[in-house]
């Protein structure tokens, strides 16, 4: 006996649903019971008829594509997968397209298109490219013979007369119209000339648009090179071409005013950056002129004449200097001298001869006698007075 555990089970059931065609794409219609709306936006709601009733859940993610939000008692035809809510082990309906009952055919195959193309990313705001500020060549598919054209040539005309559109002609509405379409998308991104497309037509009834609710405008529309301004019929007309455009515009005129800038405010904000780029010359000239002063003054201290005037005019107080010093010098010196003079004078034997003393001398050894008992009787003396010396004889005392 093989038992399964409840998850086994569970996930059995999970792979089951999952893999089975019809569970996974299929239109429910029935009366909406129970609805719900938790605080996160997920829509939780009953379909039920008079003999079942199936849960649903719309989540956020998917309901706010839809123009159409059900209440209790509608009857409403509902798209989606159904699922397995594992933890309570009960079987929903996953929703991603809700709708009255009754709608048309025609609007039931765009609901489904539309929910196709958006869970495959077709209409994700992060690829949607930005416009070019300042095309020169734009591409254009629509009608040559319609007014549409003609609207968008007078308003590049009139708004930036620079730019140069290009003509794809293609139907907009009936038998062919979608290949026509399609190859004027591509032809214009052949073209490298090209920077950015609109692709559009007036106004009509939901059978007349119908050519921009076709898968192939959309996905090449999705494949351009450039991107694309999607302006078809009036403002409250909504088409798939609207979803994956780069850019909607409620009309073409509106798509041709989106596409360029206006001139005149161009030339407006040259005439304020012209003026802006004068104040900052004037600014700048204001400062370099200041500079150039400054310099000049720093030159003019550096200058070669002025540095050799300073240097001659230091040069003339140092000899001054020096000379008072040197003189200074000369009269010390000449009274140390002077000084030194006396001081010698003093000391100089002769002055003291002059004054009457004697240098005796031995006539023999010339030895200075100093005292009485030097001078021996008979003893020769020389002796030198201040003017001369002469030779004498020490007597005997007995003489």
């Amino acid at each position: 006996m093989n038992v399964l555990a409840v998850n086994e089970l569970t996930e059995y059931l999970v792979e089951l649903f999952e893999s089975d065609p019809i569970l996974t794409d299929l239109w429910i219609q029935g009366e909406v019971s129970n609805f719900t709306r938790s605080a996160a936006g997920h829509c939780y709601f009953t379909l039920k008829d008079s003999e079942s009733q199936l849960r649903c859940v719309f989540f956020k993610q998917d309901a706010r594509w839809s123009s159409f939000t059900p209440a209790n008692g509608d009857a409403i035809q509902a798209h989606g997968r159904v699922t397995l809510y594992e933890p309570r082990g009960e079987y929903q309906l996953r929703v991603d397209l809700v709708q009255p009952a009754g709608v048309g055919a025609l609007q039931l195959a765009f609901e489904e298109l539309r929910a196709r193309l958006e869970r495959e990313g077709l209409f994700e705001p992060g690829r949607k490219r930005p416009l070019p500020p300042m095309p020169r060549t734009i591409g254009v598919v629509t009608s040559p013979t319609g007014a549409v054209w003609h609207d968008i040539q007078t308003v590049i005309a009139r708004r930036f007369p620079l730019a140069e559109l290009v003509l794809a002609p293609s139907l907009v509405q009936g038998d062919g119209a979608p290949e026509r379409i399609v190859a004027g998308i591509e032809a214009l991104c052949a073209d490298e000339r090209v920077e950015v497309l609109i692709v559009g037509r007036g106004g009509g009834s939901a059978e007349d648009l119908w050519a921009f609710n076709d898968e192939q405008v959309a996905r090449a529309i999705f494949a351009a090179r450039v991107p694309v301004i999607s302006g078809v019929g009036h403002e409250t007309d909504v088409t798939i071409a609207d979803f994956v455009a780069d850019l909607r515009a409620p009309t073409p005129s509106a798509a041709a005013e989106l596409c360029v800038p206006d001139c005149r405010e161009l030339s407006g904000e040259v005439v304020a950056m012209r003026d802006r780029l004068r104040e900052l010359l004037a600014e700048r000239l204001s400062d370099a002129g200041l500079a150039i002063e400054r310099t000049r003054h720093a030159l003019r201290r550096a200058s070669p004449q002025k540095m050799v005037a300073a240097n001659r005019e230091r040069l003339t107080v140092l000899k001054r200097g020096a000379g008072q010093s040197l003189r200074h010098t000369q009269a010390l010196q000449g009274q140390q001298i002077a000084a030194l003079e006396r001081q010698l004078a003093a000391l100089d034997p002769r002055a003291t001869l002059a004054r009457g003393y004697a240098i005796v001398e031995d006539a023999h050894t010339g030895g200075l006698l100093t005292r009485v008992d030097d001078a021996l009787p008979g003893r020769g003396l020389r002796i030198t007075v201040a003017d001369g010396a002469f030779d004498a004889t020490v007597p005997d005392p007995e003489w």
